[in-house]
């Protein structure tokens, strides 16, 4: 049993946490601490100019937002907001938070995820905890 989880959450990809949200649940010891986390990418500066002024600004309360919801359905949960490259940002934050167990969604691999490797697949390598991948 588990007592700091981590559920990485990819809005682009649906957003669906509920089997994630079992999963964790199942795993979880007694009064155990459950974060949602969301990376945002970090967007190029020749990009960046071609978009609203204040995109960044809303796409964060939107997110902050539908994480604190997300997070209000769940027992002991908080939701976090970060910015960076989402594999490495990741490991990261569950080192520096003493995470025990991710559990990450994962798309079925094509072909390139063979040459570039998936967030779920950098996780799982490298993590210094236990994953668990839904796929």
């Amino acid at each position: 049993m588990y007592s700091n989880i981590l559920i990485p959450v990819a809005f682009d990809e649906g957003g669906d946490v509920s089997e994630a949200v079992s999963v964790a649940k199942a795993l979880s010891a007694k009064g155990a601490k459950i974060t949602f986390l969301h990376v945002i990418e970090h967007i190029p500066a020749y990009a960046i100019s071609y978009m609203p002024e204040d995109y960044l600004t809303q796409a964060r309360k939107a997110i902050e937002a539908e994480l604190t919801h997300i997070a209000s359905e769940v027992g002991k949960a908080t939701g976090v907001l970060v910015e960076g490259h989402s594999g490495r940002t990741i490991l990261e934050w569950a080192g520096e938070h003493a995470v025990d167990c991710i559990v990450i969604a994962s798309h079925r691999p094509g072909m390139q995820d063979f040459f570039l490797g998936s967030t779920a697949a950098q996780v799982v390598r490298h993590a210094k905890c236990a994953v668990h991948v839904l796929r």
